[in-house]
């Protein structure tokens, strides 16, 4: 998959962490998967750079080096050894992609660059700045991507967060929204990395999970455990965090 041509050469580059999609059961279905993340920041203006774990070294460093922004998708479960455990409900393990978004992710920090993370990207995000994951939660997934509707339940926002703001601004007090849960890991409180608030949370079996959180300091990163890209399935509102995240990257894109 290759990202689009920029319209603008002013547009802000924001590298996209996808699945390699010859490596998957249903390959029709991860491109499909994979084209939606690019969307999701391209029709908002964004310039998309989209490596996989077979992207050639060359090809990484050029894309790191250029990028104003990162933006970590889902896909398979993190490799547990990254967190300090063993596998005790981790499946699918990808330890070359779990490699390059360490590479992505290093390079943003190094940079003070504005990262998003969805589903897999927001628990990478997490174990990168010293978290931990919770590696199976009973009965939260639904089914698969293209396999019937999604399975949803309540996201509460945490009054006055940065998300909060972003998907309900004329809300002081928060609010509740329905989302999709098409995974089967997640991050408890205490899970959740130094120097990170929560900014969403729902309830399960396992206790109260962290469904979003976001850095202490004026910085932009922010993880959501949804998969708010399958707009099928994803309140209105979260267009507002993509379009926030792009214009997010338009101040590195602007020192360039």
């Amino acid at each position: 998959m290759t990202a689009p041509a920029s319209r603008n050469p002013g547009a802000p580059r924001i590298v996209v962490t996808v699945m390699v999609v010859a490596r998957q059961s249903e390959p029709d279905i991860a491109e499909r998967k994979n084209r939606l993340y690019v969307e999701a920041v391209a029709r908002h203006g964004a310039d998309p750079i989209v490596l996989d774990a077979t992207s050639a070294p060359a090809e990484r460093v050029a894309a790191l080096t250029a990028m104003d922004g990162l933006f970590l998708t889902g896909g398979a479960d993190i490799d547990p050894a990254g967190y300090g455990q063993p596998v005790a409900g981790a499946v699918d393990l990808e330890p070359d992609r779990d490699q390059l978004e360490a590479e992505a992710w290093a390079a943003a920090e190094g940079r003070g660059l504005p990262v998003l993370g969805v589903c897999r990207g927001f628990q990478a995000i997490n174990v990168f700045s010293g978290g931990t994951l919770l590696q199976h939660v009973e009965g939260h997934a639904g089914p698969g991507y293209g396999h019937g509707p999604a399975k949803e339940h309540p996201l509460r926002l945490v009054p006055g967060t940065r998300l909060a703001r972003i998907l309900v601004p004329t809300n002081v007090r928060g609010g509740v929204l329905a989302v999709n849960s098409y995974h089967h890991q997640a991050v408890r409180p205490a899970d959740l990395a130094p120097g990170y608030v929560i900014s969403a949370w729902t309830s399960s079996p396992a206790g109260d999970l962290v469904e979003g959180f976001e850095r202490q300091d004026d910085r932009f990163v922010v993880g959501v455990q949804c998969h708010p890209e399958r707009t099928e399935s994803t309140p209105e509102a979260f267009e507002r965090l993509f379009s926030v995240f792009v214009d997010a990257c338009r101040g590195p894109a602007s020192r360039r």
